[in-house]
């Protein structure tokens, strides 16, 4: 049901079945390496491109999934997922093999949490008995599509993330189908716009939307930060994420009365691996989120936890005619189930 202005409460507590998670070599060498089902040590996983690696890693991760959930593939109803790839062509050309009827979904970054809600809402409200939420990003197809070439090699400067080489995958079900975390609410956030133009600087694009979904995912389920033992946005790494403490902090949202973390600097060793600020891209939540989170939710070493997946709207196009770069955020509350 709609709560307050922009949030989602979910009555029947959708349920995370299964979730499945697929990286990367440097994120199989991060600080949440073994939290991974499966690390690969070639970027490209023996295809010809890194966009037909992007897609296979895709496709492993939602197999993973559904056969982590218990579910046949057969009784999945519907597969919401979105990447940063032009037309989304990670996702449409993945779900070509799994045979799901299927959403397309595009937040850029946020799409984790926004494919995550969407699948929620959708067996919260009766119109599915299970749903599947993925979504990937590959290092070397963002740069080569949002930035420089990437056998360019081209030097960046230390505000510049590291797009995640990863995919997540998440199979949803109605209470009671199965064990396991429930999703308890979700928030949409709305595009944000400071007039940042650097693509080389996302996180301070990001940073005011991240804090603006916050504001108002408080307002409308009237909780305070405290509520939940563990708070983290997606992809501000480690320009973003300081930027988002201090308009928190300027906004008088008491964000030190719990843990707030950012997916972009738990994923990598920002001292020993060469990621600049941090990590960023679709796969970085996902990965963080269904795999290390949620391992700590099942250990009971969290109960409450909010995501807030951040997103820079922006596209080779948008930024060839000089236009700046929005941001967009969506968060979304788990909860242990007990």
């Amino acid at each position: 049901m709609l709560i307050g202005e922009q949030s989602w409460e979910f009555q029947n507590k959708p349920v995370i079945l299964g979730t499945a998670t697929v990286v990367g070599p440097d994120e199989g060498q991060g600080p949440l390496g073994d939290q991974f089902d499966v690390v690969h040590q070639d970027t490209k996983l023996g295809e010809d491109s890194w966009e037909k690696a992007e897609k296979r890693m895709l496709e492993e991760a939602a197999k993973l999934a559904i056969q982590h959930s218990g579910v046949a593939k057969t009784d999945i109803n519907f597969y919401v997922g979105g990447d940063l790839m032009n037309q989304i062509i990670s996702n449409s050309f993945a779900v070509r093999s799994l045979q799901i009827p299927y959403v397309g979904v595009f937040g850029a970054c946020s799409t984790s949490m926004e494919s995550l809600a969407v699948a929620s809402m959708m067996v919260d409200g009766g119109y599915a008995q299970h749903a599947m939420a993925a979504t990937c990003s590959h290092n070397c197809t963002a740069e080569k599509q949002f930035r420089y070439p990437t056998e360019y090699g081209s030097q960046k400067p230390p505000s510049a993330q590291y797009t995640v080489t990863g995919a997540g995958a998440a199979v949803i079900g109605k209470q009671g189908s199965g064990s396991g975390p429930v999703v308890t609410g979700a928030t949409i956030g709305r595009v944000i716009d400071m007039g940042i133009k650097d693509p080389f600087n996302m996180g301070a694009a990001m940073a005011p939307a991240a804090v603006d979904t916050l504001q108002s995912h408080f307002r409308d389920f009237n909780r305070e930060p405290g509520y939940y033992d563990l708070i983290v946005t997606g992809d501000l790494a480690k320009v973003g994420y300081a930027m988002a403490k201090e308009l928190l902090h300027r906004h008088g949202i008491p964000i030190d009365k719990t843990v707030y973390k950012d997916c972009g600097l738990m994923i990598y060793d920002l001292e020993n691996q060469a990621v600049q600020s941090g990590g960023s891209g679709c796969g970085c939540s996902a990965t963080v989120t269904y795999g290390h989170l949620l391992k700590r939710l099942a250990k009971g070493e969290l109960k409450r936890i909010l995501v807030v997946a951040t997103g820079a709207l922006l596209s080779p196009l948008s930024f060839q005619q000089g236009e700046s770069i929005p941001g967009i955020a969506h968060a979304v509350a788990i909860e242990s189930g007990e």
